[in-house]
């Protein structure tokens, strides 16, 4: 569990440290990566983790949620990628693909109609790569930064021609 507070809590910092105020940054991360917080993530049956190791160093990590699980869409032909955080060392050569590539592994293996995640729309990077994978824009919401609201799109990508 430390590890994947310390993946979280690195890569949300390296991620979004220069575009919010750092009050904002530290109080969400303590209220969204604390151990309590993530321990009830990991032993919720409709969450699923799965960490990446390059030989035995940790490199990032997927969290998906079906059913109850999902935080916005409810659906049961679903599969909510909620993160996919790469440590900003191993950004850019193909990390975050892999762990894509896993969610879509275990959406089929689901029999999900499609997949989908919510990203913040000044997040161009993870915007790019996600409409690169053939996500797209479906509709948005409010995320909450301390105190800013903020706005997130909510991105789809149908599995149905996987079948």
């Amino acid at each position: 569990m430390g590890l994947l507070i310390e993946i979280s809590k690195e890569t949300f910092i390296s991620t979004f440290g220069d575009s919010t105020s750092e009050k904002n940054l530290k109080e969400y991360i303590e209220k969204a990566f604390n151990i309590n917080k993530m321990y009830d993530e990991l032993v919720n049956e409709n969450s699923l983790f799965y960490i990446l190791y390059d030989d035995k160093t940790p490199v990032g990590y997927l969290k998906l949620n079906e059913g109850e699980g999902q935080t916005d869409i409810k659906d049961s032909c679903s599969l909510e990628i909620e993160r996919i955080y790469v440590v900003k060392e191993f950004q850019s050569i193909g990390i975050g693909k892999i762990l894509l590539n896993k969610a879509i592994e275990i959406a089929l293996y689901k029999n999900k109609d499609y997949i989908w995640l919510g990203v913040w729309e000044k997040n161009e990077k993870a915007l790019a790569f996600y409409k690169k994978n053939d996500f797209i824009i479906i509709s948005q919401h409010s995320f909450i930064m301390g105190d800013d609201e903020q706005l997130d799109y909510i991105m789809k990508k149908d599995l149905k021609s996987y079948y």
